[in-house]
């Protein structure tokens, strides 16, 4: 079994070794800059986990993982684009270095990219593995649409906010391993019960960064603390706040909103987030989507050594520093 910090080093070279054209060269000179960034690669590194967990060949799951990996890639230029970001990992964003008709276009050749690497795969597996990332791929859209429209929408229940983030983060996690099970011949069952996995796991992920945004320690973190709180972001502790304040505090949360003392409008919003108890109720939402994930993984009829380094994997996720 392969460590994921061995397969983050793999899939790292197989980037590298991607050979786009040469020309038009503002065509691709992006693609090449925006797959150069890095991160930590976890979304292929997942896809060639469960193709291993399958005793599969990991060369073989390569293409599977390049395309999500590229199409990952694809969704942060548009994303970038929309939330007009100067920055991605420290480094100046596609559409502020080359402009935005550049990013855009650029962004939608990547999604061609990623369908090149796909057919790739080994034509068994192929009509599986392209239905898989489409749905995959067209569920990440529906949710960054929902994403936006929450902004404008000034009712936006928790339900509502849970099936943004699925589709938005979490679907991708599930679509990826997915989609190295299927290349390494798992049953539908099996896949099936990865993707579970995978997707619960993204949405308490994602329900952790929520709680870390306002709670985490800013240098552990690697984030601004309070960010979302300055930008109004309708996550799981606002929404569960609203639910259960009274209308005074309600008022106190309206004002907070329009408060332009960043480091005010924090302290404030935070004091109301501890006088409900938000943390620990997001809290029990967040492990709530753990156990689900770790169950799934769990129920999965393989040898448990060979299930290790993904449970090992899924703890140091859900774990990350306050």
């Amino acid at each position: 079994m392969y460590t994921p910090n061995q397969l983050q080093e793999v899939i790292e070279n197989a980037v590298q070794n991607i050979n786009y054209p040469a020309h038009p060269e503002r065509l691709y000179e992006p693609i090449r800059y925006i797959m150069s960034l890095g991160g930590k690669r976890i979304r292929p590194v997942l896809t060639l986990m469960a193709a291993d967990l399958f005793k599969g060949d990991i060369s073989t799951a390569m293409p599977a993982a390049l395309a999500i990996e590229t199409f990952h890639n694809f969704t942060l230029i548009h994303d970038d684009i929309m939330d007009n970001a100067p920055l991605r990992r420290g480094k100046q964003t596609v559409h502020e270095k080359w402009g935005v008709n550049n990013a855009i276009l650029s962004g939608d050749v990547m999604m061609v990219e990623a369908n090149k690497q796909l057919s790739m795969l080994d034509s068994s597996v192929l009509k599986d593995a392209l239905n898989t990332f489409n749905t995959t791929a067209q569920g990440v859209c529906e949710g960054q649409q929902l994403d936006m429209e929450f902004e404008e929408r000034q009712v936006v229940s928790i339900t509502d906010y849970i099936n943004m983030i699925r589709l938005k983060t979490a679907v991708l996690l599930g679509g990826a391993m997915k989609l190295g099970a299927q290349v390494a011949g798992a049953s539908a069952t099996e896949a099936e019960q990865l993707y579970e996995f995978g997707e619960n796991l993204g949405i308490a992920f994602q329900l952790q960064d929520d709680i870390l945004d306002v709670y985490g320690d800013p240098e552990k973190f690697g984030k601004q603390v309070g960010g979302d709180i300055i930008a109004n972001k309708k996550t799981l502790l606002l929404l569960k706040l609203k639910e259960l304040a009274n209308e005074s505090d309600l008022m106190e949360l309206e004002q907070q909103s329009v408060n332009k003392d960043h480091t005010d409008k924090i302290r404030n919003t935070t004091a109301l987030y501890d006088d409900y108890n938000i943390r620990e109720l997001a809290n029990v939402e967040m492990r709530k989507y753990s156990d689900k994930a770790f169950s799934a993984l769990t129920s999965l009829k393989i040898e448990e050594e060979r299930k290790t380094e993904l449970f090992k994997l899924a703890a140091l996720l859900m774990n990350r520093e306050y």
